[in-house]
């Protein structure tokens, strides 16, 4: 487990936003629970992962990237965190509408946020 920069938290945080945890899965398709020809295996990882508390968190997004960004800024002194846009909700069978819009939305959050 890696923690992202508090500094970045306190200034990408407001009501718009969740504070959870981003797990990073090892692959796109069976990793994160998701069905091609092939059962994942567990089968039940996205329940599994809904029922994961840390203290008052929980994880609220399941990717493939995070790891990797937060070990290489690690690695070169930097701080990072991951800010995700939430388009799938697997358990509930809720999908984004416009996936685009809602991606665009927090980049210029994000960016708004770091200009302050």
């Amino acid at each position: 487990m890696v923690k992202a920069s508090d500094r970045l938290i306190e200034k990408l945080s407001s009501e718009q936003t969740k504070l959870g945890i981003t797990a990073t899965a090892c692959g796109f398709y069976g990793p994160q629970g998701r069905y091609l020809r092939l059962a994942p295996n567990p089968t039940d990882i996205n329940e599994y992962l809904t029922s994961f508390r840390y203290d008052d968190l929980r994880i609220t997004n399941f990717e493939m990237e995070t790891s990797a960004i937060y070990g290489l800024a690690a690695m070169m002194g930097h701080e990072a965190l991951s800010l995700n846009a939430i388009v799938a909700n697997r358990i509930l069978g809720e999908f984004s509408t416009d996936s685009y819009a809602t991606v665009d939305k927090m980049i210029i959050y994000a960016l708004d946020k770091l200009a302050q």
